[in-house]
């Protein structure tokens, strides 16, 4: 099977590992690893892709700081730590991509940012405008809110949410290992690497310790689990060795590692979502024209809309329905009902007037839509 090559991704994350990043011996960062690293996303950023980094580390240069001891920390202390070591990762990350001419920008989620779509939309378009201003957003976890209850605990599921969140078509885990492999290599001196994973069922995830099998392979189960949430939602995922100087660079000129496949793209996927697996909350009733548009691939405007029904927020799924009531297609909207019902038939330009504020001016951005049906329309 011919493994994909890495200059064919257009929109790539990085997970990177606090064990990586930090010298927890020296509570340091481990700069001519990450000035490395650095150079590899300078360059997947020159020829164009579109770069996000899920970096751990706060906590761990933040105790550090602090002159907090070895080992487990209590949830206040590790909130501390987080709130001063995140001041330390942005800088960090800004002055070596600042180095290579490239803007960073810090954002910090919780999981109800990636699991709650209200919320979830609001972040995925931050993410989209700082890519367009060819900014590389820095991703973290906000531990200095997220308690046990609330909180991924692990950047790899966090960074799979991430990819399916900004449409990503690749996922890179920088590991401390070159990827899955058929047995524990700890224990096994004839464990096989394996290069490609076409799809993850349970033999793979036995491999990687879970339910049919008792060995344990501690990280490598939520790097599975990532696998899932990422090719699910579209994009392939690598997991490699990150302790090597220039990780991402090794991953291009074939170094071992692992591809885990996914059949489909960022955007069939999140339209099968869409289309599938979530309940309307409302209808728009939209006219002709409009209609012809989103069959042509346009997004859903107001101007188009002539009935508002439901009571939704912004982020819920509704029923596109044409001048006849049939079924066109459902997305996920843009406005409350309330101000959908505002803003129903009226030019683009008069939004921010009606509204009293700038907002985007899509009712349904063409890649929240999902066609479903009857595609006939009046006369």
């Amino acid at each position: 099977m011919e493994l994909p090559r890495l200059d064919q991704f257009k929109r790539i994350v990085i997970k990177v590992g606090s064990s990586l990043l930090v010298d927890r011996s020296l509570g340091k960062v481990k700069r001519d690893w990450l000035h490395a690293l650095a150079d590899d996303l300078a360059d997947l950023h020159r020829r164009g892709a579109d770069v996000l980094v899920v970096s751990s580390g706060a906590v761990a240069l933040g105790r550090s700081v602090l002159g907090l001891p070895a080992g487990a920390l209590k949830l206040e202390d590790s909130q501390a730590s987080a709130a001063v070591g995140q001041i330390a990762l942005a800088r960090i990350w800004a002055e070596a991509l600042a180095e290579r001419k490239i803007v960073a920008g810090q954002i910090l989620v919780t999981l109800g940012d990636t699991e709650e779509r209200r919320r979830y939309l609001n972040a995925r378009e931050t993410l989209e405008r700082l890519l367009a201003m060819r900014a590389v957003p820095v991703i973290n976890e906000n531990d200095t809110v997220a308690t046990s209850e609330i909180r991924y605990g692990d950047n790899d599921r966090l960074a799979a949410r991430v990819a399916t969140m900004a449409s990503a078509d690749l996922l890179i885990l920088l590991s401390d290992i070159e990827g899955l492999y058929d047995a524990p290599p700890a224990d096994n001196p004839g464990a096989k690497l394996i290069p490609v994973v076409a799809r993850i069922n349970a033999e793979i995830e036995a491999m990687a310790g879970g339910a049919a099998s008792e060995l344990s392979r501690g990280g490598m189960q939520t790097k599975i689990e990532a696998g899932k949430i990422a090719t699910s939602g579209g994009a392939h995922m690598v997991i490699a060795d990150g302790r090597q100087i220039n990780p991402v660079a090794r991953i291009g000129a074939g170094a071992p590692c692992t591809w885990f496949l996914t059949p489909s793209t960022p955007v069939t996927a999140r339209k099968k979502w869409i289309a599938g697996s979530l309940v309307p909350r409302g209808v728009l009733h939209i006219d002709d024209g409009a209609a012809r548009a989103i069959i042509g691939g346009a997004s859903l405007l107001p101007a188009g809309v002539k009935n508002v029904e439901g009571d939704f927020s912004r982020g819920d799924c509704v029923l596109i329905r044409n001048g006849l009531g049939g079924e066109i297609g459902r997305g996920l909207v843009g406005f409350d009902a309330p101000r959908a019902a505002r803003v129903m038939g009226r030019n683009s330009r008069e939004i921010a007037q009606i509204l009293g504020a700038e907002e985007r001016v899509e009712m349904i951005h063409r890649d929240d839509m999902a066609l479903t049906g009857d595609f006939s329309v009046e006369g």
